[in-house]
């Protein structure tokens, strides 16, 4: 039986907490403060990187403010947000993933890392990748002649709010795409190039962590709008906004969608179906204090969750929106599978047929749900009659309800 609503929040609340606070008590009472932080490191020396090895939770024992001796590689530190005092700290541990060869160009890791100063874990999101153009840092006797390495690290929040973002997201691995922009600044010609890889640097928390947070707190009870366009994937145009409140919204009706969690030939019919359908496209209009939502679709299921959303708001904590936008697509598969799982029981039980329509009427997302099971089991004959059945059946029950 499937967890309720409810229960699944706040176990994942309350392991989200649990992650932020750590497991001792002496953790707990020394909890970090809502900041973010980087750290950018040149990297010279052989390529272990190239051989894979197992990492560990990485804790350094000791302060070390060089690279290990005995390891064929350098870590000379370009720039850093990070207190003097604490930077040792995390050159040691990356040192470390990297003597292991548990660190491969492009692909960012997550780990938690524990600093002295202030005394509580945190989560680090590093990644190795190659430049062509030099920043002034890094230069080293030789190195212009040879591309060159570098790592980057963030750090806030917990190890387990870190990995909702660089596994599972908008258009792929986000915080590898960030670091994909990174590297293409740093390899342009520009003016001003240094300042703009600094601020670059140190808004990676607002440009990946916060959108679902800001699009959450503008849009509040509307925002069960955007839940139900992300899953019907009805086209959305915003309009009179501004670009970084664009690039949220946009953000978060991609990361809220089932693209990747359901068969990509069912993905593209589904959209086809959506187009033939001639729908209207949902407008925002964002010229006032508040957006304005037009030709805008809900249901029960997305109401439910646009309250999970709207609680979550008051702990202010960003990776929980996330966490919670994650819950609704796994309850929307279930929910799909459950459904795809009737239909075919009802290929030869008229008792499951009838279990099917009281699961459409129930689940409060029956409208969405029957149309993706329907574009999936559009080369079935049999099944296909079921769906058609249930669509006579939950018009008449619209018709019923008016």
């Amino acid at each position: 039986m499937l967890p309720s609503l409810q229960e699944s929040l706040d176990g994942d609340e309350k392991e989200l907490e649990s992650s932020e606070e750590g497991g001792s008590a002496e953790e707990r009472r020394l909890e970090p403060p809502p900041s973010s932080h980087y750290c950018l490191y040149s990297y010279h020396g052989s390529r272990l990187t190239q051989q894979r090895g197992d990492s560990d939770d990485g804790s350094p024992s000791g302060i070390n403010v060089e690279t290990p001796p005995g390891d064929d590689f350098s870590l000379s530190l370009a720039d850093t947000n990070l207190p003097s005092e604490v930077e040792p700290e995390l050159r040691s541990f990356i040192a470390k993933r990297l003597s292991k060869g548990a660190v491969f160009e492009g692909l960012g890791n997550v780990a938690s890392v524990e600093l002295r100063i202030p005394g509580y874990r945190v989560g680090c999101y590093y990644c190795l990748f190659q430049q062509v153009k030099l920043l002034p840092e890094t230069v080293t006797v030789g190195s212009e002649q040879n591309p060159s390495e570098c790592v980057v690290c963030f750090l806030g929040g917990s190890e387990k709010g870190l990995e909702l973002y660089p596994f599972l997201g908008f258009g792929g691995l986000e915080l590898d795409k960030y670091i994909q922009g990174l590297k293409n600044s740093m390899n342009c010609e520009e003016k001003g190039l240094e300042t703009h890889i600094k601020s670059y640097l140190s808004n990676w928390f607002e440009d990946v962590v916060c959108p679902i947070q800001r699009v959450v707190l503008l849009f509040q009870e509307k925002l069960t709008f955007l839940l139900h366009a992300a899953l019907s994937y009805t086209p959305v145009e915003v309009k009179e906004s501004d670009e970084k409140t664009e690039r949220d919204i946009n953000r978060f009706l991609s990361v809220a969608s089932l693209q990747g969690l359901i068969h990509e030939g069912t993905m593209t019919s589904l959209c086809m179906a959506m187009s033939e359908e001639q729908r209207e496209s949902v407008v925002i209009d964002c010229s006032g204090s508040q957006p304005q939502v037009y030709n805008a679709g809900s249901n029960r299921f997305c109401e439910d969750w646009m309250q999970a959303f709207l609680n979550g708001a008051e702990g202010g904590n960003p990776f929980l929106f996330r966490q919670i936008l994650e819950n609704f697509k796994l309850k929307a598969i279930q929910d799909t599978n459950n459904l795809k799982r009737f239909i075919r029981q009802a290929e030869m039980n008229h008792y499951a047929l009838f279990k099917c329509y009281m699961f459409l009427k129930n689940c409060g997302s029956g409208d969405i749900l029957l149309k993706i099971v329907k574009v999936e089991h559009e080369e079935m004959p049999e099944a296909k009659n079921v769906v058609a059945v249930l669509e006579e059946f939950m018009r008449e029950a619209l018709a019923q309800s008016f």
